[in-house]
Parts: C-alpha cells; sequence; structure tokens
C-alpha cells in the first residue's frame, strides 16, 4: 500500500484506473461530483473500488459539508445547511445547536453509508475571522473558538453513529488565510500568541480519527514553508502542541498554492510528517508519478489508518434518515 488518497476520473473506473490502482493499491479514493450520478450508479462504483483489493475498511471520502461544498447533490439527494446555520443557532440555543449539529451529522452519515462511502471530510475546524479569505465564510462553525469545537465535536459523534469517519480540516487553522489556497499561497503573519485561538478548536478534539492540514505558510512557526510541507509545523505544532497523534493527510496537491510538480509534492508532505498524500483530480501522469515517488506507507501510518477505520461503529438505517431531518430542522427553526 502507498500512503496516497487518489481521485477518479468519472462515473465508472477506467481500464487504467483499474491497472493502475491494483498495482500501486493507494491507501483510498475520493470522489467529487464528475463520480456522481445517482445511487445505484454510486453504489455500483464504491463496491468497484472496494473489490479491488477486497479491503472491507478502505476509506472512499467525499467533501459533503452541506451548503456551497457538497458533492451530492438535489434532487437525487437532499440538501444540507452549511456551518452557518448551527453557528445562528448557537447565539440563541447552544444546546440545541450543539444538538442539530449532531443530528444533521448522522443523517448526512446515513446518506453516504447508504452508498459505501466511509469517509466524510467534515468537520471544518476553522475559526472564522473578519476580512479572511470567503474560501471558508459560511463554511466556518463561528468565531469563537469553544462554540466551533463543541459544534464540532458534534458533528464528528453524529457521523461515528451514523457509520462515517470525520476528518477535521484545515489543521493547523485556514480561518486568517486572505488568499484562498486553490489559486494562491497564503501567509498569516499573526503572532503565536494570537494564533492560539486557531489551535484551541483542534487541541479540544485532538482526539479526532483524521485531520487534514492547510496550505497555509504561518510566520510564527515557518516562514518558508506552508503547513502541509513544514516538519516544524507537524511536528512541533500538529503533533505536539496541538497533541493530535490520528491519521493526518494532506489537503488536495494539486492546489496552486503549492509549487513543483505533483509527485515531489507528495513526496515532500510524507517526508515533513504526513501519513497520507492527497490528490484528487485523476490525472494518470500525477498518480503514476506519486506512486513512483512515495515508499510504501510506514507502519505507523498504517496503523492510524486502520485505527480510524475500525472506529466506524454506527449502521445505516433508512426509515431514520427523515426523522433526523425532521428533527433537526425544528431546531434549526428555532434561530
Amino acid at each position: 500500500m502507498i500512503p496516497a488518497i487518489f481521485g477518479l476520473s468519472g462515473l465508472t473506473l477506467t481500464d487504467d484506473e483499474r491497472a493502475f490502482f491494483r498495482d500501486s493499491d493507494p491507501a483510498g479514493y475520493i470522489l467529487f461530483g464528475r463520480n456522481i450520478e445517482n445511487r445505484e450508479q454510486l453504489r455500483r462504483l464504491t463496491d468497484d473500488l472496494r473489490s479491488l483489493d477486497g479491503r472491507a475498511g478502505l476509506p472512499i471520502l467525499i467533501d459533503q459539508e452541506g451548503g456551497r461544498v457538497a458533492r451530492m447533490k438535489a434532487p437525487e439527494w437532499p440538501d444540507f445547511p452549511s456551518g452557518a446555520a448551527f453557528d445562528a443557532l448557537y447565539e440563541r440555543a447552544p444546546a440545541s445547536a450543539i444538538e442539530a449539529a449532531r443530528l444533521n451529522a448522522m443523517a448526512l452519515a446515513f446518506m453516504l453509508a447508504e452508498v459505501g462511502i466511509s469517509v466524510d471530510c467534515l468537520p471544518l475546524l476553522d475559526v472564522r475571522q473578519p476580512g479572511a479569505s470567503d474560501v471558508i465564510g459560511d463554511r466556518a462553525l463561528g468565531s469563537e473558538p469553544m462554540r466551533v469545537a463543541a459544534l464540532g465535536r458534534a458533528i464528528l459523534n453524529g457521523l461515528q453513529d451514523g457509520g462515517v469517519v470525520g476528518v477535521v480540516k484545515h489543521i493547523p487553522g485556514h480561518g486568517r488565510a486572505m488568499l484562498d489556497t486553490h489559486e494562491a499561497l497564503p501567509t498569516v503573519t499573526a503572532s503565536d500568541h494570537d494564533l492560539q485561538s486557531d489551535l484551541a478548536p483542534f487541541a479540544a478534539l485532538r482526539d479526532a480519527a483524521m485531520a487534514m492540514t492547510c496550505h497555509v505558510v504561518f510566520d510564527a512557526w515557518d516562514r518558508d514553508l506552508p503547513a502541509t510541507l513544514s516538519p516544524t509545523v507537524i511536528d512541533g505544532v500538529i503533533r505536539q502542541r496541538v497533541g493530535f497523534h490520528g491519521l493526518l493527510m494532506t489537503d488536495d496537491l494539486d492546489m496552486k498554492a503549492l509549487s513543483g510538480n505533483v509527485p515531489s509534492r507528495a513526496a515532500d508532505a510524507i517526508a515533513a510528517g504526513c501519513d497520507i498524500a492527497l490528490n484528487c483530480w485523476a490525472k494518470m501522469d500525477d498518480m503514476i508519478g506519486i506512486a513512483k515517488a512515495l515508499d510504501p506507507i510506514s507502519t505507523l501510518s498504517r496503523a492510524r489508518l486502520e485505527g480510524a477505520m475500525d472506529r466506524i461503529s454506527g449502521a445505516h438505517d433508512p426509515r431514520q434518515f427523515a426523522v433526523l431531518i425532521d428533527q433537526r430542522d425544528a431546531l434549526l427553526a428555532l434561530a
């Protein structure tokens, strides 16, 4: 197994993808809108991915946050609210907001598990900051660290209860970035003292199974390298100060925030201390390059991966889905 998660190009595996994935044995896969048509097609696709090596605990990821980040879309699937909806309810009724977030995440997990998806890249623990890029914006759970942590914990619990693993992101915090990392590399100039508020939600949820890095330079910690590629940030900040010891994956390595070719980015991220290199766009040349650039997954990283997937404990029950949605909506109406 190589320490990489790959995307795929369409609604079904191509012959080239099937042969490459069998040969390279990536740690998992990530799905996007281009891979999704309806329930039956999506379930066939995830079953096909699992058949490649027979791993029951195969990580099949998706970014299904709600709001503007949703790969599974209406009318085939219902719309879900963004993080801002739970933040707004928290202003009036914190306990109700926490329960609404849990119910929402459990319904999301039921929806994903039904079609064979096992990992949702949620919750965002980025603390929203005024004037920052709106790439986070209403996706955030708020601008107060402990509120973000409380709602994030509810989301992790709801996902797990519904049979899906959550991924906290974007560690050590994307909330201050003034640029969209899809397009450019942001530099955050805040002091170490000020950055404690950004770290706080991640520290509160340090026991999460999985986390995703951000492609952001933090002057206070490493003036030269973004967090994804910085041994100083990964070991000194994420592993030691935050205390996160779960599976650490990169954000998408194809983003313009990073320089150099994609295979070298993957190798540099693993060398810096990430467990998994995430490459989303199914460009065969890049994927082949990554497979050549990476050694087999380390014993520690494999243990973290297996430990994360072993946390799945819930079971999909389609009879509960509508009930969860109705209960969530009744709570959100209080705002």
